[in-house]
């Protein structure tokens, strides 16, 4: 963890050293939608969930590379009661969670291309980074709201998950210029985040007496209903609750608009 956050701050100098020198300054807003791949959808890559927004600032080293930094927000879900697989439909789980994401990004263009210039007046790109992402699992069952990571549903007498979590990007897109400074794009790209609780969850299901002692009866009774409110007794103590994959996955697809500052000790062409 201290090498990721050393990483990190790195990035973030190496981005204002980038704006000292009189690179390129570009900023760009976006919309489009959020997915989650985890226990609840495990075989669904593109499955959008939610709706999701985005904004950024980036620095235009040339017109190949950029590094930026950005902020994403997103919305995610899943219910198992609306699976085509009956053993999900069984096991009964929902959550919904929003995602608050801030990430340093470097883009590489296929193409000579950038909005303020360049040869080129569209382009492919890839995209990679690091990034930290604030979580917070919600359930829903009776009409009632529950805060699920303060349930402990996997058991535990300890402090609940972290509801933060760094993460690595990685995707594609295409960006097309418009006029002068002004430029088009789209994006669609994952996360593979350092928790398997986006969802709330992850390992087994546990025995009541691994919760911590002193519940009055009707926290117990929540914590069991929230740890398995399968429909046909699912969840004894000790089976598994999700898969076995060890880190949850979120993806933002959406399109945006561009707009590119040109200094006057910008790189020529």
């Amino acid at each position: 963890m201290l090498n990721k956050q050393r990483l990190f701050y790195f990035l973030v100098f190496l981005l204002i050293g980038f704006g000292a020198k009189g690179q390129t300054i570009e900023l760009g807003i976006a919309a489009g939608g959020a997915g989650y791949i985890g226990d609840l959808n495990q075989k669904q890559p593109l499955k959008i969930s939610g709706l999701s927004a985005a904004a950024y600032v980036k620095m235009n080293l040339d017109p190949y590379w950029a590094v930026g930094l950005h902020y994403a927000y997103g919305k995610i879900k899943a219910n198992d009661a609306k699976s085509d697989n009956s053993q999900f439909r069984d096991r009964n789980i929902n959550f919904k969670t929003p995602l608050n994401e801030v990430s340093l990004q470097v883009d590489f263009n296929f193409f000579d291309y950038f909005a303020g210039g360049g040869t080129k007046m569209f382009t492919p790109y890839l995209f990679t980074g690091i990034g930290t992402v604030l979580f917070s699992p919600k359930a829903t069952y009776d009409g009632v709201e529950y805060n699920v990571r303060h349930y402990k549903t996997e058991g535990g007498n300890g402090v609940p998950y972290k509801n933060y979590t760094f993460n690595i990007l990685y995707g594609a897109g295409a960006k097309v210029r418009l006029k002068e400074n002004w430029g088009l794009f789209t994006s669609i790209g994952y996360r593979t985040a350092y928790s398997d609780y986006l969802d709330d969850v992850s390992r087994k299901y546990p025995s009541p007496s691994t919760w911590p002692e002193g519940d009055s009866p009707e926290l117990r009774t929540t914590r069991q209903r929230l740890s398995d409110p399968s429909l046909s007794q699912y969840g004894a103590p000790g089976v598994q609750r999700g898969d076995f994959r060890k880190r949850d996955t979120y993806m933002f697809v959406g399109i945006g608009i561009s707009y590119t500052f040109v200094s006057q000790k910008c790189y020529t062409f």
